[in-house]
């Protein structure tokens, strides 16, 4: 009976997990446009946001490459590398993002040489 309870979290775990990195990556697009419309501190506010979302989506990257899937589970391994590569795919997009904003930043707020 305790083989039962121990095999069955790493099937929930990667079912889990694929679940939410599908759902993470359903597509959506830059709009360099909407960034200049934002003010200096609402550009920080969201460079701010984006950084803490890049650094996240790398620890969940981490955690889903260092999963050991046990080699009963078919197709297991697979379902592991698709979920790091729809990460990293997100965490490029998160990158583009944070770029956009930086360049918007540059030409729009001004320098504090404190």
């Amino acid at each position: 009976m305790n083989l039962n309870s121990t095999t069955a979290s790493p099937l929930a775990l990667m079912i889990a997990l694929f679940l939410v990195a599908g759902c993470s990556s359903i597509g959506k697009t830059i709009d360099p446009a909407k960034y200049d419309s934002m003010t200096c501190t609402e550009l920080n506010s969201a460079l701010g946001d984006v950084a803490r979302d890049i650094s996240r989506t790398a620890i969940t990257r981490g955690k889903v490459a260092n999963t050991n899937v046990p080699r009963w589970l078919l197709g297991g391994a697979r379902v592991k590398t698709a979920i790091a590569n729809r990460e990293t795919a997100r965490i490029d997009r998160l990158k583009q993002q944070q770029q956009a904003m930086v360049a918007v930043r540059a030409n729009k707020c001004p320098r504090s040489t404190d």
